[in-house]
This record gives structure tokens, sequence and C-alpha cells, in this order.
């Protein structure tokens, strides 16, 4: 059904819609603003409306409304004070209109510019194979190491962007949604605002995945009358007891966010009906005088564990040992009526702000409260890792995006040193990544751990509660195997910048090396000399294939031979990896890749996948990732790389959502065509209960009845339990999931799954 059409107001009419709208966001403001407060808001407000007079967004409504939503975001939503309203009200004016941060300083002072500076995004001419995307990111963090509000306020940007993003076109929605589940989220879950991540998370999947999205808001609602009467009926007698011990407390249930329910459907293989903690009850208390609040916490747990039996591996106490961006809660899992798995959240009124603020909470609580200010170091702990990672400034932008990356930790384990100094880190991190968070030359010389006393390797994976020495040698050196192991952006750093000289020799010294032995020949090292040594000696880059000759370990004694072949088509070169002989391809042009001309690709108009049909032989129109495996009907995304080839991605694949969060620009989105001739190799897991004739039924129904061609059929049985795989070539999704419904009619049949990575 079409939007009805809004009625247009008057020029006084939407002023005055304006107008109000800015009244209501000051009025929800949390903190207290004194009187220059408030004048200074009002002057930003009057500055950005006028700057912005006449502009209209996306959607049509005067764009004024997005910087007072903003504002309202970090007012009500977040509470941050005065400047960062401020700063909310001004972030698109230098960006967007003729003034300049020097207007901005002389109107409002140094510190307002400097926030709004952050807050704008690149402009100029960068280097061709930069993103503009991750370069626009990390000007944005070079403020974070100063002001931490900047950052805060750029979520609040995101969110409301998110919240408007059904006035962008399809290839932008994709672009910016994945953006924010690859960086923002994260971010956001960071520095602890969590209603802010589960929202942006929510958004980011409605605009990914909207049928994912509509369906599971949809269950949500059908099952919301069983929710309640099941809430009523676990919360009665906790109530009860809870008043009789005199405790102050507010008691409320939380609804599992889609996203978090979409991601366990994915992870863990189940349905909507087959996850059973869809909500959790919190338990907000006001704290006695006199009583730590981790006593009052365990003794509401106590209250709780009488009633209801607890889960003994479900207990997390975050009040012992807090999180690393501050979050403070005791968090148990009950046996429920009706035998339900239960969680409970208890929390205290100064925990419950902290949790639902993140950062921009401590203000409140910093002074006189010593555990609080030891929270807020662990946030400059990790301002202080960003900050080093910034302090490169001759590192490329992509690669700083995803050292950054792997700071957005999500779970964190405990650590301690030999003389029990605590070091929080994230799971999965090694011996090599503690030795680092040591000091640069600890982690540069490192040899081995030894962990509980017990000798391990550099590689060994620690566990919270560990208590690690490392062990050291003045002649070791960094490897280049140590970036396959270490997790933590600041090991990764130091490793990259302590092989750079190293690598920057080897590089100098294979240049010398390939220009002596091509001038042999009478030839110079040029791009197309290059672009025939680099796939025969399966380089990726030229100063890889540098440095490796440099170093001795690759030998270029054939290379004249190599130089004398002409250079396959580029279309062989890629369907021949991708259907390995499936489909047959002309191989009688001899022209180079760079002589070949190809259409340009429109990014804004979907692109067709298409088959091309000549002599009843098929060829794509695009090139398969190796990656996720898409097939026709996915849900799919395309990727225009550097030689301008359509490469198609599932959405949801982690590589389709990194590149989607740097290179923006180059996102295609793309539609299936009917496929007729071609055949793509798929998988499917398969576990069942074993008995007589069950390989039979399954190879028998997938060749005899749906005349599906296998190439692989792996299985293992043991104590009455089978499970295997089955590699084989369909049309498309349907007939995949049609082959499925077939095989899951098979008596013993348990479960079959469809794997995304397949080995050819």
């Amino acid at each position: 059904m079409a939007k009805a059409e809004q009625p247009q107001l008057s020029i006084q009419e939407e002023q005055d819609m304006v107008n109000e709208r800015f009244e209501e966001m000051l009025s929800s403001c949390i903190r207290q603003i004194d009187e220059n407060g408030v004048a200074m808001i009002r002057k930003a407000f009057e500055f950005a409306n006028e700057a912005h007079m006449g502009v209209r967004r996306k959607s049509g409504e005067p764009y004024i409304l997005h910087p007072i939503s903003v504002a309202r975001i970090v007012a009500h939503e977040i509470g941050l004070g005065a400047k960062s309203i401020t700063s909310a009200l001004l972030h698109d004016v230098v960006e967007d209109t003729e003034f300049t941060i020097e207007d901005i300083e002389h109107r409002f002072g140094t510190k307002i510019a400097y926030m709004v500076d952050g807050l704008t995004k690149m402009s100029g001419v960068f280097d061709q194979n930069a993103s503009l995307q991750a370069e626009n990111f990390r000007k944005m963090l070079l403020t974070i190491t100063d002001d931490i509000r900047v950052i805060i306020i750029k979520l609040a940007d995101r969110l409301h962007n998110m919240r408007t993003l059904d006035s962008m076109p399809p290839h932008k929605q994709m672009k910016i949604a994945s953006e924010t589940i690859y960086l923002f989220a994260p971010l956001a879950h960071r520095l602890g605002l969590y209603a802010i991540k589960s929202e942006l998370e929510d958004l980011s999947l409605k605009y990914r995945f909207p049928e994912a999205y509509d369906r599971i808001l949809k269950k949500i609602e059908e099952t919301e009358a069983n929710r309640h009467e099941l809430i009523q009926q676990f919360t009665h007698p906790i109530l009860e007891k809870l008043q009789e011990s005199n405790i102050v407390f507010e008691l409320s249930s939380r609804m599992k966010s889609i996203y978090s329910i979409w991601r366990k459907m994915q992870v863990k293989k189940v349905s909507f009906e087959e996850i059973y903690d869809l909500f959790a009850i919190r338990i907000v208390f006001e704290p006695s005088p006199g009583i730590p609040e981790r006593a009052q916490c365990w003794h509401i747990y106590s209250i709780i564990t009488e009633i209801y039996k607890p889960k003994p591996d479900r207990l997390r106490d975050w009040v012992s040992t807090p999180k690393a961006n501050g979050y403070e809660a005791l968090h148990c899992t009950v046996m429920g009526p009706l035998g339900t798995w239960v969680e409970v959240q208890i929390r205290s009124e100064r925990m419950n702000d902290i949790a639902e603020r993140g950062f921009a909470a401590h203000w409140k609580y910093k002074s006189g409260d010593q555990t609080a200010a030891e929270r807020e170091s662990e946030i400059d702990k990790w301002i202080r890792r960003i900050r080093e990672l910034l302090e490169d400034p001759k590192s490329d932008a992509i690669e700083f995006l995803e050292d950054f990356k792997l700071n957005l930790f999500g779970a964190e384990i405990v650590l301690f040193t030999p003389k029990g100094m605590e070091k929080v880190m994230p799971q999965g991190a090694t011996a090599l990544d503690f030795a680092y968070e040591i000091h640069s030359e600890i982690g540069n010389h490192s040899i081995g751990a030894k962990v509980n006393h017990k000798l391990v390797p550099l590689n060994h994976i620690l566990n919270s509660g560990d208590q690690v020495e490392i062990l050291t040698a003045n002649n070791q050196k960094p490897q280049s195997e140590w970036l396959n192991f270490v997790t933590t952006a600041k090991a990764k750093s130091y490793i990259k910048s302590a092989m750079k000289s190293e690598v920057k020799n080897r590089i100098a010294k294979g240049k010398e090396i390939l220009a002596s032995r091509l001038q042999e020949l009478g030839l110079t090292p040029n791009s197309r000399v290059l672009n025939k040594l680099l796939p025969a000696y399966k380089m990726q880059s030229k100063e890889e294939f540098y440095s490796k000759i440099g170093a001795g370990i690759i030998n270029i004694d054939d290379f004249k031979n190599i130089l004398k072949q002409n250079k396959p088509n580029r279309f062989v070169r890629y369907w021949n990896i991708t259907f390995g002989g499936l489909v047959h391809i002309n191989t009688n042009s001899n022209r180079d890749f760079e002589e070949e001309e190809k259409p340009s690709v429109d990014i804004k108009k979907p692109f067709m996948l298409e088959e091309n049909v000549v002599d009843n032989t098929a060829t794509l129109s695009y090139v398969r990732s190796e990656c996720c495996r898409p097939i026709p009907g996915d849900d799919v995304i395309g990727y225009l790389d550097e030689d301008d080839n359509v490469v198609i991605h599932k959405k949801g694949c982690p590589e389709a959502i990194r590149l989607s969060a740097q290179h923006g620009d180059r996102i295609v989105n793309a539609k299936w065509s009917v496929h007729k001739l071609m055949s793509f190799l798929s998988r499917i897991e398969v576990r069942g209960i074993d008995r007589i004739g069950i390989i039979s039924d399954i190879a028998g129904l997938i060749s005899d009845q749906l005349n599906v061609n296998m190439r692989r059929f792996t299985i293992e049985s043991h104590d009455g339990i089978f499970e295997g795989y089955i590699d084989l070539y369909v049309h498309s999704r349907t007939d995949l999931n049609n082959l499925i419904l077939g095989l899951m009619k098979i008596k013993g049949i348990d479960s079959i799954n469809r794997v995304e990575k397949v080995e050819e």
C-alpha cells in the first residue's frame, strides 16, 4: 500500500514545528544545565537553523530536524551535557554549508570547534586505493584520545540515520547497515551503550535481511500473551520475598533483541520456537547505606535461588570483576515454572545507570566513588590502545580499521602476572598477546610462557584466572608467523612495526636482484612484466614478490620461460577456479588483461546475475566468491573489484559486511535471473540415527528421484549415530531446499544444514 502524502506545510507552520521539536529536545535533558549552557544551546540552534535553511533530507523533511534529533538522543537517551548538545546541533554545519571550523570557533569557542571538526567527514583527495569510509572513521577516532564525547555524539548521529534509513536507495541502505554492524554497534558495546548497541543491531538487520526481521518480529508479537503469563507466574514469589526483606527495588522484564534472536538461530541452527531465553528479568535495587553494593547483590541472589534452582554454569559475576567497559551486574539463570530457564539480572541503581548510559553516566559517580573511578580507568586503557594504533601516520586506513575492530571485543578474561597484577584481555588471547600487553620489548623477545607454572608455547590460548609468566631471550625477534595467532590489535601493531624495517630492506634487495636479472634479457620491471610474474609465483602483490626474492624464499631462475608465455584471458582465470571444468570456456584469446574492454557497472542500478548462453554453452556475468559460495536464490550483494568484476557474496557473509563497511562505494545491488544450465557446488551436513540401508536411501533419493549430481559423499558412524557431508551440484537455492526437505523425510535423519565453505 502506498504511503499517504503528507499535507504541505507553509513556511511558518514548518518553522513552528522545528521550534517545537527543539523545545521538546531541550526539556528532555537528563543533566541539569545552567543558564549559560541553555543560552549556548539556543545560540547553536539558531545558527544551525539559519545555516541549513531551505535544505531538506531525502525524506523531504527540513534538514535541521536531523541535528535536533541527534541532540535529543545525546541529551535524553545518553545523558551528556551542554557542550555535547551544542556540538550535536552543529555537527553537519561545516560539512553541508559554507561555514568553516573557524566560524564555529569564533562563535562558540575552541572546544566546541574541536568536537565539531571531529564529527565532520573528511574532504579532499585521498590515495586512489584508500577507502574514504576508513579515512573518515580514522579521522573521527583521532579525537577520541582527547574527548570521548565526539565518538558518543557520532553514535547518536548514526542511530538517527539508521532510524530514518528507509528514505535511502537500496545500495546506500546496504552500505550504511553493513558499516553499522561492522563498526558502530561494536563501538557502542565497547562504550557500554547497550540500548543504542541493541537498536543499531536490530535496525541493521531490518535493512540487510528485511524478511527475517519481519518474521521474527511477528513471532514475538504472536507469543506475547503466553510470555506475559509466564513472567507473571515467575515473578510473583520473587516480589513477595523481596518485599518481606524490606528491599526497595524495581522489577522489569527485558525482551531479547531481534538481532540476538536471529543471531542465535543462525549460529545454533535452531528455529524461533527452540530459543528458550527470549526474555530476562531485571531487578534494580536502591542500595542500603553502609552495606557494600556487591554484598546486597549476593543477598538478592540468595533469595532468588531459595525459590528457583540455579544453573551453575550460567552464573556471571560482573560485580566482583566488572567488564572492561565498566558494566557491573550479577546474572544468574534459574529453572522457572513449566520447565523454562529464565535469566535474572541483579543491579544497583548506580550499576543500572552505567549499564544503560555507559561511559556517559560516569560523570555522576566519579567524585567520591573509588570503584567508579577504577572502572573509568578501564576506558582510559582502551583509549590508550587506540592512541597507539593512531600514532603511525603511514599505516594504511584499511589496516587500521581492521586492527581497531580487534579492539572492539565483547567477552573479556582476567589474567594475572607472577606478582598478582590484574590484566583484562579479550577472550581468545594467547600468551604472546599477554607478553605485548605487558611491554612491547617483552613481546618482541618472547620465546615461551609459563601458565600456572606449566611451560606452554606462545600460541597457547589463555583462560580467565590464569597466572602468566613470559620467558624471553635477547636474540629472539618477531616472526611473521606470530601474526597468525595473536588476537589483539596491540600485539599485531607491534609485530608489524618491528618487521617493517626488515621487510623494507628485503624489498629493496629483491628489487635489485629482479632488475639485474631482467636487464640480462633487455627488460625493465614494468607492470606488464609483473602481471605475468606475480600469478606464476602465486604472489598477491609486487611488495610480497620483491620481499621473498630478497629473502631467498623464491627462486626466479625459470622466470625467462614464464615471460615467453601468453597471459590467459581473465575469464579463464576466474571460471577455471570457480567451476573446476564444469563449464566449457573458449581459451583461444591471446589478448592481455589490460587490453580487454569491459562495460562499467552502475552501482546505483540492480545488477542482474545472468547466464550468457552461446551454442548451448553457459558462462556467467559475475564471479562467485570463494568465502560463502552463494547460489541462485540466496540473498546476495555484489562487490566491484579492482578489475571491474562483480563478485557475489551472501549478505550475511562476514567478508561482505567488511567490504560494505570499508568500500561502500563499490557495493552493487545484485538480483538473480533464472539459471537453466549452470550448476553450483554446494555442501550439506547430515546427522542422524544409524540403521542398515540409510546410506542407500540417501544416495537413491538424491540421484534417482531428485536427479541431482553428487560429487562427494562422506559418512562416519559411531555409537549408533552417523554424521557426514554431501557435496552436490544444484541450479538454485530452491533446488537445494527441495532436496533438504526430501532428505528430512528419510527415517533416521535428525538434522540437515547447509555449509557455506566447500573445499574444491
